[in-house]
């Protein structure tokens, strides 16, 4: 067994005092953990910052997050830290980032079906949510987001109370938010759901920004706009069930 399919394995010895764990709890350490390597490895990281969540499968109001102090390539299904939704440690060894856990806290709350939360500052992903448009659906990828994004003005680095508010306002039922200045916000019924999405919209940006100034664009009418995004959420809350064996392919020994 290689080190990558021991971290990941629900027999694991690393599992120490942890082996108490329900499997449906480990299950979803090992997917989480295996989310923050693959982001890494997609260099979504930003140092110690930003974070992914996920709820723990069947405990009320208990979320896992990443140790703050933590790059997203040290995150393993044993480190991550189970919280509640105000960041309160209710098992493992913190710090939490409880400020950056303000935003999955209140999308948690606000939106039972986001199992999974992503907060994110990726380059293309930024640069996009500081153009006045938007993402423009001058791409496929961008289409699987034509009537399943919004934008959040920015309002600053901290999450104040009232902020939560117009944030959870913002996103709506959508599964993603353009974080204007500062990033993105991805929501999935399952780990692997919101993976698959974070990584569409990231292609989407880069294309957005490769492309050009929004005059020289070509732009699908929108009919076929429509027609294509019904196309792409036809596997509903099934997508990334299919591509998550494929990334976890991709994973390489740290």
């Amino acid at each position: 067994m290689s080190n990558i399919e021991e971290l990941f394995s629900l027999q694991s010895p690393l599992w120490g005092n942890l082996g108490h764990l329900s499997e449906q709890e480990k299950q979803a350490r090992i997917d989480l953990a295996m989310a923050y390597r693959l982001a890494s490895q997609k260099g979504w990281g930003d140092g110690i910052y930003t974070h992914i969540s996920a709820a723990v499968p069947g405990e009320k109001n208990a979320y896992l997050l990443n140790q703050f102090g933590l790059c997203f390539d040290e995150i393993t299904p044993q480190n991550l830290v189970k919280v509640n939704l105000q960041g309160d440690i209710l098992l493992g060894e913190g710090p939490v980032n409880t400020t950056g856990f303000a935003i999955h806290g209140a999308v948690h709350d606000a939106r039972p079906d986001a199992n999974c939360v992503l907060h994110l500052h990726v380059d293309a992903v930024i640069a996009v949510s500081a153009q006045t448009h938007g993402l423009l659906p001058i791409s496929q990828h961008a289409l699987r987001f034509y009537k399943d994004i919004d934008t959040h003005q920015y309002q600053g680095v901290a999450l104040r109370s009232a902020e939560q508010s117009s944030l959870i306002k913002s996103l709506g039922n959508k599964k993603a938010l353009l974080l204007q200045n500062h990033g993105s916000l991805i929501c999935g019924v399952t780990i692997q759901q919101a993976f698959y999405l974070m990584d569409v919209l990231e292609k989407a940006c880069k294309i957005q920004v490769l492309a050009g100034p929004p005059a020289n664009l070509i732009l699908p009418s929108p009919a076929i706009c429509e027609l294509t995004y019904q196309q792409l959420c036809s596997d509903g809350d099934l997508e990334g069930q299919l591509e998550w064996s494929a990334y976890q392919r991709t994973l390489k020994e740290q």
